[in-house]
């Protein structure tokens, strides 16, 4: 089974991305709130395509826990029934969660798209437990790695619940977000220490530093984005879809932090490919940090000055996640190459 662990780990973080492209589309879209309920969506495994499902009328079959949309309000069936001629209360409890109440057809089936996505990166977590325990003899911390990426893995969902009870609120919305990015670092991790062990490269505890700086200065930019992306959320519900040169205006102090930080991250990355190049240390993955970042540059002046074109914002973000990954991984073969006075 070891002989197709790493495979197995390449392919569980692949469908982590896949779950982070979703989520991006999502907020893209404003699909955040497509099922108002979880883990099922308005109360159904495969949710209506249509919002004639979600009214009520005579005659007509429900099982329990099923949703419809009442008087601009969730109720749910209390148990199997035919309702009557007449909408009887007795048969239904109001959904208490949160009062959202707005069935769209898109929007539905986008975040449920994403939810089947989260579903599908969950098994694979879990195959690559079960495997994972062929590893418990050779090395525990991978296997114990893997079960936690299985749990937070769980945690994500939990979280992605408090999102929709919470109707989006913009901290949990963050929260949701790094716990994303750890889960990415937790199969990075297992990746790199299940690889075919290979020349050790000459570096330096001040390179290590450099590259630790680099990796949480793109943390933060992703937890401001996230802040950004918020003000973005309120001006839409003000201005409208179609309105897109009213989004930033005005904007608030975090995007004036982002693009501002968005330099230093850029030099600081810069510098560490000057001195990876000068001393001839390896690490040829700053070359897709690089462009990585080039591609965030690009996509955030898109935004700004040719007003948000379609797919931009999913774009920044994950590219944004992406980069971040690689630089832990840069990060991890940093911090297991021999020292070498001589260099950096």
């Amino acid at each position: 089974m070891q002989k197709y662990f790493r495979k197995i780990a390449q392919i569980t973080l692949v469908l982590v991305y896949l779950v982070i492209v979703a989520g991006a589309v999502v907020r893209m879209t404003g699909s955040g709130m497509g099922c108002p309920d979880w883990p099922k969506c308005f109360g159904y495994y495969i949710p209506p395509t249509d919002e004639s499902v979600l009214k009520w009328e005579e005659n007509k079959d429900f099982e329990k826990g099923q949703v419809i949309i009442h008087r601009e309000a969730l109720k749910v069936a209390k148990s199997d029934f035919t309702t009557s001629a007449t909408y009887n209360t007795s048969n239904w409890e109001n959904y208490t969660k949160h009062d959202y109440a707005i069935f769209n057809v898109w929007h539905t089936w986008i975040e449920y798209i994403n939810r089947l996505f989260g579903a599908l990166a969950g098994f694979g977590t879990l195959i690559l437990a079960i495997c994972s325990f062929g590893y418990w003899k050779k090395s525990k911390l991978i296997t114990i790695l893997s079960w936690l990426v299985v749990f937070g893995m769980g945690f994500q969902a939990w979280l992605g619940a408090t999102v929709v009870y919470s109707v989006l609120e913009p901290v949990k919305i963050t929260v949701h977000m790094v716990m994303a990015l750890v889960i990415v670092a937790m199969l990075i991790y297992i990746i790199y220490k299940t690889a075919v062990a290979g020349k050790e490269q000459n570096a330096n505890p001040n390179l290590l530093k450099l590259l630790w700086a680099s990796l949480i200065a793109t943390l933060i930019q992703i937890i401001i984005g996230t802040q950004v992306r918020q003000f973005v959320d309120l001006q839409i519900d003000i201005f409208g879809e179609n309105a897109k040169n009213q989004w930033l205006l005005n904007p608030n102090i975090q995007f004036y932090i982002h693009r501002t930080f968005s330099i230093f991250v850029a030099l600081l990355n810069l510098y560490i490919a000057y001195l990876i190049y000068k001393f001839g240390v390896g690490f040829e993955k700053i070359r897709w940090v690089l462009l990585l970042l080039l591609l965030e540059i690009v996509s955030g002046i898109t935004m700004y000055y040719i007003d948000f074109p379609f797919g931009s914002q999913t774009f920044h973000m994950v590219v944004a996640s992406i980069l971040f990954g690689v630089q832990f991984y840069l990060v991890l073969e940093a911090s297991k190459t021999k020292s070498n006075p001589n260099s950096l």
